[in-house]
């Protein structure tokens, strides 16, 4: 189940930072457009924002998501152990 969980919280979190990040962009773009006096070109926030920023965050995601969930799993693996110890031993 560990893939799973990883998997799924990159692609939730990857997709949430999209949103944001092109939301910002389409933001920036229209400023930028009005300060030069030209028309926004939107594709600008999806290629040169939302897009890079999505990739950047979906592998820190994966990274710091695969640390965790082996560190949990260890963790619970370890207390398993101990809590069979206590059992044995009573």
């Amino acid at each position: 189940m560990i893939p799973v969980r990883i998997g799924l919280v990159t692609f939730v979190v990857t997709l949430l930072s999209f949103a944001v990040s092109l939301l910002l962009g389409i933001f920036g773009v229209i400023l930028a457009a009005k300060l030069h006096g030209v028309h926004p070109n939107m594709t600008l926030a999806y290629r040169e924002v939302a897009l890079p920023v999505a990739g950047i965050v979906a592998a820190i995601v994966v990274v710091s998501a695969t640390v965790m969930e082996v560190r949990h799993y260890r963790q619970t693996k370890a207390l398993g152990g101990i809590a069979d110890q206590m059992h044995t031993a009573h």
